[in-house]
């Protein structure tokens, strides 16, 4: 019952945030409403300094429909040799979110790396149910991933 409660809420949490998303070219990734990936933080910046930094305006890179600013040209660079490392999982989308068939928001401020990967959750209290079996959930939003990839995220609202 408690698990079930806990999914409740979070389920409803990722109803609330679905307003606020928005959605590159063919709806796989995460942006706002200029396409600017990640709200504007530094996807190396988690693998590189262990915490989100901000990137700046003037330092940019395209990657899948979505402009990335990035901390440094080094960065940058890092980036654009690998960019698939360093982009979040995805799309940026919520993990948990996918891990149910849905496409929500996924905060740059709420994440985890998992095997050399960047995935984000909507919010604290959302990642909390997310790591009871981040395996699990994984496996299940890779699953799910694949069927919703290109799908408009108001297809797959509950």
């Amino acid at each position: 019952m408690k698990n079930l409660l806990k999914t409740g809420i979070a389920a409803t949490a990722l109803a609330a945030s679905f307003a606020a998303t928005a959605f590159a070219g063919e709806f796989d990734v995460n942006v706002t409403s200029t396409d600017l990936a990640l709200r504007g933080v530094d996807p190396t910046s988690y693998f590189t300094q262990g915490t989100p930094q901000r990137g700046q305006v003037n330092i940019t890179a395209e990657h899948n429909g979505a402009v990335y600013r990035f901390a440094s040209e080094e960065t940058k660079a890092l980036f654009e040799a690998d960019p698939d490392q360093y982009a979040p999982q995805y799309g940026g989308f919520c993990a948990f979110g996918l891990a149910n068939g849905f496409k929500f928001d996924g905060d740059p401020e709420v994440w985890k790396i998992v095997d050399g990967r960047l995935y984000l959750n909507l919010s604290p209290a959302v990642s909390e149910i997310w790591q009871e079996d981040i395996p699990g959930h994984i496996e299940t939003a890779e699953t799910f991933w694949t069927d919703v990839k290109d799908a408009d995220p108001a297809d797959l609202n509950p």
